[in-house]
């Protein structure tokens, strides 16, 4: 209790971890559902289905380089304002949606507002003192993943109740009115950390070039590098499968959408329980043992699916996955982020590169990844449903190895400090 008070003293990571909040009750009730939606209303193959993840992916990574290169040079809070006020036009965009061509625009216009999420890590860990990153991280997790233990429960319930074209309809509205909401709350509270008024004056008549800057970040150590490369294998393995797992769990399994609900409901409350705990426990013994432990949980989790026959023996393999995304930050997503993994990048890099470090990560795995999600339809039309989980498997283990070997922790600095 101690440490989430210090953490959350900071006024920044509270309105950053409540506003992440509503934002996550609202799209926790109807993304785990996605996949089925466009299956089932819109029309969607097994190949358009990944097609659109694909996409989704690639465009929202696209952005974050030059979403991180701006945070650098100009300050994190204009852009996680400006951002986070694209939102709101996404849900009506979805809402216009009448096949799954029509998607299209929504996700494009979703991967243009993710530009602000460099700024928004940089600015979480702008926030915290290196000795308390990973209970920061972890204690920012644990808030924003409290509101996945009730809305996929209530999301199958009202999905399989009304049907998936009536309740994708009544989250996009409730999405629309959250949005607005969060825009004016992160405009009104969220103040800079890069740098005060007055410097940010002196800073924009001495900034380098902009392909300077990114030349500069580009000469990072081996270090952060083998963490991209980690960060690709990683993503692409899981982006085999990312679209596929709904689909795989109703049609192979026999799942319903309350089911799936009660599923994405207990990976919250195990998220919610273990991520403090699992960015604590970094902050004593090193982030690369907790790292490693998370990246090796999901390759198992997606062997588990694959040997799945009923309710209860998928929710374990899904636990497992969800112990995953709590630690280090593996996951189904194979995302590059976790507590863990967030307070390494931070303690790697210095702050006025941070933004654009973790930018220059999600721009290189997303373009790297970009075809896994094709890759896994073909190997699900081809040679069966199980084959895309198998492979993810397969690149999640050769990921981890990779990190375990290549990767080498900073040494930890013993000065004790506290949140400004």
């Amino acid at each position: 209790m101690a440490t989430i008070k210090l953490v959350f003293s900071n006024k920044n990571i509270t309105a950053i971890a409540l506003t992440s909040s509503m934002i996550t009750l609202c799209d926790g009730g109807w993304r785990p559902f996605w996949p089925l939606y466009l299956k089932d209303v819109l029309g969607a193959s097994v190949w358009s289905i990944s097609f659109l993840s694909m996409l989704g992916q690639s465009e929202r990574l696209l952005f974050q380089l030059p979403g991180g290169v701006i945070a650098d040079r100009f300050g994190r809070r204009k852009i996680i304002v400006y951002g986070t006020a694209l939102r709101i036009f996404t849900p009506m965009l979805y809402l216009w949606a009448t096949d799954w061509v029509t998607v299209i625009p929504a996700l494009l216009l979703n991967g243009v507002a993710s530009v602000y999420m460099p700024a928004f890590n940089a600015i979480i860990a702008d926030s915290l003192p290196e000795n308390q990153r990973g209970a920061g991280y972890g204690a920012y997790r644990m808030i924003t993943s409290i509101p996945r233990i009730f809305s996929p429960i209530i999301g199958g319930y009202l999905f399989d109740k009304m049907g998936p074209a009536e309740g994708f309809r009544l989250f996009m509205f409730f999405s629309i009115f959250i949005n607005a909401i969060v825009t004016y709350a992160r405009y009104k509270i969220i103040t800079e950390t890069l740098f005060d008024e007055d410097e940010m004056r002196d800073r924009a008549r001495m900034r380098p070039p902009l392909k300077e800057q990114v030349l500069d970040t580009m000469t990072l150590g081996r270090n952060v590098w083998v963490m991209v490369i980690v960060a690709v294998l990683s993503a692409f393995g899981a982006r085999m499968v990312f679209s596929l797992v709904a689909i795989y769990a109703q049609e192979v399994i026999g799942l319903s959408y309350t089911q799936l609900g009660l599923v994405t409901t207990i990976g919250g409350i195990i998220t919610a329980t273990l991520a403090m705990p699992g960015g604590m426990i970094s902050d004593r013994i090193g982030r690369k043992p907790i790292i490693s432990l998370s990246r090796f949980l999901t390759p198992l989790s997606m062997f588990g699916i694959t040997l799945a026959s009923n309710f209860p023996q998928y929710i374990i393999a899904q636990a497992t996955n969800s112990l995953s995304e709590a630690l280090g930050g593996g996951g189904r997503m194979g995302n590059a982020g976790g507590p863990a993994w967030q307070a390494l990048v931070a303690d790697l890099v210095p702050k006025e590169k941070r933004a654009t470090v973790m930018g220059t990560i999600g721009t290189i795995t997303g373009v790297v990844a970009a075809p896994a999600s094709l890759a896994g339809s073909w190997l699900w039309n081809n040679l069966g449903p199980i084959w895309p989980f198998r492979a993810s498997a397969v690149t999640g283990l050769v990921a981890v190895g990779l990190f375990m070997v290549g990767v080498k922790e900073p040494p930890r600095k013993k000065v004790e400090k506290t949140i400004p």
